[in-house]
């Protein structure tokens, strides 16, 4: 018999949480962080550091934006059922459309583990770590708020760090950008496989200026 699951035309997923239409947008109305910043992860997929840095930090307000609204779904979905939607939610969308809709100094720390596995020069589009899209993280970020960048790849490194050196709101945390461990309590999925495997992870901090 031949599937008629979805010959309505309904798209999977149609139904993934979606931000207001409101701009300037504010984050933080919808984690009830009242007038603290709060933290932003860009594409937390299956969203397991999201849900560990809110269960490591019980003051801690986090929101994703994960393109893939089946995974917004998922985990947002997942966030409820333990208790955390108040202090946590994905939502459906595109960060280097949202950035430049948040109210400016609104956001403590902005996450983005392990971008930007294109290798090929016609991929470039897809790359999210872009000059455009840290100019929106530099613009949402409150002074002294915190860009947390981790990679396993060398080459991804250093083309990060060169990214991020030409925009001069962004400065390293210390002497350079580079740091040992991740301090938020919390590890991507990836993260602990490539600790598991012995495979080094490039870490790369950055703190707001000006």
């Amino acid at each position: 018999m031949a599937d008629t699951s979805n010959l309505s035309g309904t798209r999977p997923y149609a139904d993934a949480p979606r931000l207001p239409d409101d701009e300037p947008l504010d984050l933080r109305a919808l984690v009830g962080a009242g007038s603290r910043p709060v933290e932003l992860e860009i594409g937390p997929g299956r969203g397991w550091f999201l849900v560990e840095r809110l269960e490591a930090d019980p003051g801690a307000r986090v929101v994703g934006l994960e393109i893939r609204r089946k995974w917004a779904s998922i985990v947002d979905e997942r966030l409820e059922k333990r208790g955390l939607s108040d202090r946590g939610r994905v939502f459906a969308a595109d960060a280097r459309q949202v950035l430049p809709q948040l109210v400016p100094g609104t956001l403590s720390v902005v996450y983005i583990h392990f971008p930007d596995p294109w290798w090929k020069k016609r991929h470039a589009k897809r790359r999210v770590l872009t000059a455009e899209l840290l100019s929106g993280v530099a613009g949402a970020l409150a002074p002294g708020g915190e860009l947390f960048v981790q990679t396993d790849v060398f080459d991804r490194a250093e083309q990060f760090e060169s990214v991020v050196a030409a925009e001069p709101r962004l400065a390293p945390w210390s002497a350079t950008a580079r740091v040992e461990d991740n301090p938020y309590g919390a590890r991507s999925p990836r993260e602990r496989r490539a600790i598991a495997d012995g495979l080094p992870v490039l870490r790369l901090r950055y703190r707001r200026v000006g």
